[in-house]
């Protein structure tokens, strides 16, 4: 055996474990990204399930004020309509949760959408008024 052809051969293996080195790397790597993949899913999960639970209080809140607008606020329709817009709203919050919400949101917007856009300009506009000050 020559030089050249021991030092072709030298070169052969080392090119080989680089390889080798280069796709255990990648193979780490691609774990590495799974395991970061899994673990985002599982909080963002987490996050939902309380925003869910949050909206869901919020709802009992609200029927529990339509209660107290019962209970304190003198007697009449407009009292009992206030209340019940309260005690609906509540009970769609309960029901819905934030998920349920958005998803309404977004129908809305797209049934609607110039009257959805004069509203967020409206709102921008407001927004922007009261940081100014």
């Amino acid at each position: 055996m020559s030089k050249t052809e021991s030092w072709t051969e030298k070169a052969k293996d080392i090119a080989d474990k680089a390889g080798d080195k280069a796709k255990d790397a990648a193979d780490k790597a691609q774990g590495w990204v799974e395991t970061a993949k899994d673990k985002a899913s599982d909080v963002a999960g987490a996050a939902k399930d309380k925003a869910d639970s949050a909206t869901q209080s919020v709802g009992r809140g609200m029927e529990t004020a339509a209660d107290k607008v019962r209970q304190y606020a003198p007697s009449g329709r407009v009292t009992e309509s206030v209340a019940g817009a309260i005690e609906r709203g509540g009970e769609y919050l309960e029901e819905k949760g934030l998920s349920g919400v958005a998803d309404d949101l977004v129908e809305l917007i797209r049934k609607n959408p110039i009257p959805a856009l004069l509203i967020g300009f409206g709102v921008g506009f407001l927004v922007s008024r009261a940081l100014r000050s």
